[in-house]
């Protein structure tokens, strides 16, 4: 019973970690609609992130692994923390400038198929048959949404569209990257280091930059960075964590099956969006091949 208990908890931490992940977009297509651009309210998610991350950094500091990492590892961790989550978190935000916030996570889900055909390029990796339809699902589910919504709202969509992909294809690259890492660093000290890389990269982003007047937005516009910095971020990340620890990456995997669906519910509620049949069409297939994809992969590894 005390089995099956911890079993669910680590179900529903994980569906809330998703569903506050999934809020992210809703809170960045709200804080356009105040003038500020990509790098800004970005700017303010690791601002607000930034003292978080420095205080688990310093609690897990003396946390030891069974591979003890060497120079060239925290090299290699710079440069996924900047891939990973400074060029995926940029292109990600550009974006949704441009796409639906129910169409950039329907997009952003395809990573796993992209983690799959990485490992295939790079790690000489094979694909199995039942892999490849899924893939090929849900890249077809893919054209059919996005392909409606060309037609209604026009080529910008192709542009925010292709911003999104290639935030899928950085983080997706992070993942394989990072892969050898995690066991020398802990997944806390891995994704915590990543991150505080990334926030530097943005403050030198921003630095370079220098045409934003960090003190001139709206209150409603910090608030937004503060919300997606602790709600959309800190939080869902160590929630995630932990609910794979307690239900595998396997099971997590169905759980994560709810990211698209909830985004389109947030849309919904919090901007007004509506998506055509067409398009909740396509979304239900990309989410099912990439159940498939996911679940396949679990059961390999």
């Amino acid at each position: 019973m005390q089995t099956k208990k911890h079993f669910w908890y680590g179900i529903s931490i994980g569906v809330l970690g998703i569903v506050m992940f999934s809020s992210k977009a809703i809170m960045v297509k709200l804080a356009y609609n105040y003038g500020v651009d990509a790098i800004s309210i970005l700017l303010l998610r690791m601002l607000f992130s930034f003292p978080f991350y420095i205080v688990i950094a310093w609690i897990y500091r003396n946390q030891n692994t069974a591979d003890k990492p060497y120079s060239k590892d925290y090299l290699w961790l710079i440069f996924f923390g900047f891939v990973g989550y400074y060029l995926a978190s940029y292109f990600d935000f550009v974006g949704l400038i441009y796409i639906k916030a129910s169409l950039e996570r329907i997009i952003l889900f395809l990573y796993p198929t992209i983690v799959l055909l990485l490992n295939k390029l790079f790690l000489k990796q094979q694909i199995t048959k039942i892999q490849s339809a899924a893939i090929g699902l849900t890249y077809l589910g893919i054209i059919i949404a996005f392909s409606d919504e060309v037609v209604i709202s026009g080529t910008d969509t192709y542009l925010g569209g292709f911003f999104i992909l290639l935030s899928a294809i950085t983080y997706a690259s992070y993942l394989v990257g990072s892969g050898w890492l995690i066991p020398k660093f802990g997944v806390v000290k891995f994704t915590t280091y990543a991150m505080l890389v990334s926030c530097i990269c943005v403050f030198i982003h921003y630095s370079i930059i220098g045409e934003i007047n960090l003190f001139s937005f709206s209150r409603e516009v910090y608030g937004l960075g503060f919300l997606i910095a602790v709600f959309a971020t800190v939080i869902p990340s160590f929630l995630v964590s932990t609910s794979i620890k307690m239900i595998s990456s396997s099971n997590f995997a169905i759980v994560a099956g709810i990211g698209p669906i909830s985004t389109i519910i947030l849309a919904v509620v919090f901007l007004n969006e509506r998506l055509t049949l067409l398009q909740l069409f396509g979304a239900i297939i990309v989410v099912f091949g990439i159940l498939i994809v996911s679940l396949r992969k679990g059961n390999s590894t």
